[in-house]
Formats: structure tokens, C-alpha cells, sequence
């Protein structure tokens, strides 16, 4: 019993790290991560120092001078120069980037990014991912229900097969929603919006969580699979085992009555010479009756 315990909660255990993962990378933003070519921002001078070059110049008109005046920024950069690489993430929900004229970051809808006949793909990709991590839930559910609750029988053999077939599930689902996300990226990156294409990009620990996600439901079905088919033929053996010995009780009598056999079958037989001895001893019959025997 304790064997079977613990071997249950070592299939739990992946279970609920799987279902973990699935979350954590559904809610992120980390799925890509790169690069992107961006201007640099006009120069702008902070209090009490200055760090861009103005030129003041005025505009006359009949001999008069004009009092307006404008500042003009000459800018020195040429080529690659001018612009910066700036750091972005994009998850399934938002896609954020550093914000050049503040510390934080701006995001944005990465639907509204994607191309519009590409927009139907990534929504069967966000239902893959939730009918995972539904499926990896009920899992847990009924691996919780099998730890807590000790018993055997057909019942807890049922529990163990349905949980294989929903890992398995639970693995095709993600890995089918792990591709057509990659594939929608793509192409986004070729057909996406001028102000967004990026000039590096790599897959980011979101997306590595996810497709531990997968492989620990690969594992857990496999796991899942084996004690079922071992605890179905100790069970079948088991049940041949009480067969053959009821048989056997059937077809052998009991000590007790064996013995009762063998006392009837050794009680002596008569003895001939004391019958004789015994009619001796009887009195003679009638003449006539023994005439008439």
C-alpha cells in the first residue's frame, strides 16, 4: 500500500509542475523576445543643463526684424547612427516594448498587430491552451482523488485510465497550440506593421515552460498507462489465483471426511470361526423345521 502511495504521488506531482507551467506561460508575455530598430527621440535639454545645440535665427520684413524666432536641432548622426535598439516581449495577449521617453513599457494588443486573416489561428490557439489547462485540472482532480481515498478495484483502475487518455490529450492540445502560435509569429514578423517588425528575435522562457508543459504530459500519460496495465494483470492473476484454489476445494473433500471414509472402510469383517463357535452354542432345531428349510 505504501508502494502504491507513493508511486501515485509521484505521479501527481508532474501533474500539478505541468499544469504550473501551462499558467504561468499562458499569463506572460515571454513568449519572443528580441530586438527592434527604432529613431532615436529629438534631443531635449534637462533643468539646468544643456545638451543640444540651438541655432536662434529671425525673419525680417521691410527692413524690420522679425522678434519670432525658432530653434533649429542639427542632427549629426548619419546611417545606422540615428537609430537604437530597444528591447521587446510578446505573449499571446500583448506585445510590450521599452518606452524610449520613460523607464516603464508600452504594450499593445497583439491581435491588433497580427494580420487580419491570421486572427482566427491565434484564437484556436488561446482555446488549445485553456482546453489544456482544463484537462490538466481534471487531472489533478482525480490523481488528488486517488491519493487521498486508499482502495483497489476496477474503480481506481478506471481513474488510472482515464487520466492516461486526458494527459494525452492534454500534451497533443498544447503542442498543437505551440505551433500555430510559432507559425502566427512568423508571420507577423514578414507581414506585421512597419512600427513593430523586429530586426532580432528568439523564443523566450514562456515559450520554454510550455513545452516542458507538454513533455511532462507526455510523461504522465506514459506513467499513468504502465500501473494501469500492471495493477489490470496483478488484479486479473489475483482473481485466476482464487479460481483455481476454489477448484481445487471442490474436487478434494475435506480432512473430516476423509477420515470418516477410512474408519468405515477399516471396520473388521466377521470373524468366520466365531460364527460357527455361536451356532454350536444355539439350540438344536425341530426336525421338522429343518426338513421344511
Amino acid at each position: 500500500m505504501d508502494r502504491a502511495r507513493r508511486q501515485q504521488v509521484l505521479t501527481l506531482l508532474p501533474v500539478c509542475l505541468a499544469l504550473a507551467f501551462s499558467l504561468a506561460a499562458m499569463g506572460s508575455t515571454h513568449w519572443c523576445e528580441g530586438t527592434r530598430r527604432v529613431a532615436k527621440p529629438l534631443c531635449r535639454d534637462q533643468l539646468g543643463r544643456m545638451h543640444c545645440i540651438h541655432f536662434i535665427g529671425g525673419h525680417s520684413s521691410g527692413g524690420r526684424r522679425d522678434n519670432r524666432s525658432q530653434a533649429v536641432q542639427y542632427i549629426w548622426e548619419t546611417g545606422d547612427d540615428k537609430f537604437i535598439q530597444c528591447r521587446f516581449h510578446v505573449g499571446l495577449w500583448q506585445s510590450c516594448e521599452e518606452s524610449l521617453g520613460s523607464t516603464g513599457e508600452k504594450c499593445r494588443s497583439f491581435q491588433s498587430i497580427i494580420p487580419a486573416e491570421e486572427q482566427g489561428v491565434l484564437w484556436l490557439s488561446i482555446g488549445a491552451e485553456i482546453l489544456n489547462i482544463l484537462l490538466l485540472l481534471t487531472s489533478a482532480i482525480l490523481l488528488g482523488s486517488r491519493v487521498s481515498y486508499h482502495g483497489s478495484g476496477l474503480h481506481w483502475l478506471r481513474v488510472d485510465a482515464s487520466v492516461a487518455i486526458l494527459m494525452v490529450l492534454a500534451g497533443l492540445l498544447s503542442m498543437v497550440a505551440h505551433m500555430m502560435y510559432t507559425t502566427i509569429f512568423q508571420i507577423t514578423v514578414n507581414l506585421g506593421p512597419e512600427d513593430w517588425k523586429p530586426q532580432t528575435w528568439d523564443y523566450g522562457w514562456s515559450y520554454c515552460l510550455a513545452w516542458v508543459s507538454f513533455a511532462l504530459c507526455m510523461a504522465v500519460s506514459v506513467m499513468a498507462m504502465n500501473r494501469y496495465t500492471a495493477t489490470r494483470l496483478e488484479f486479473i492473476e489475483k482473481q485466476r489465483i482464487q479460481k483455481g484454489s476454489r477448484h481445487s476445494q471442490q474436487n478434494f473433500p475435506e480432512p473430516k471426511a476423509l477420515e470418516s471414509v477410512w474408519e468405515t472402510k477399516a471396520a473388521p469383517s466377521p470373524d468366520r470361526h466365531a460364527l460357527v463357535s455361536v451356532s454350536e452354542h444355539l439350540p438344536p432345531n425341530d426336525p421338522g423345521k429343518v426338513s421344511m428349510c
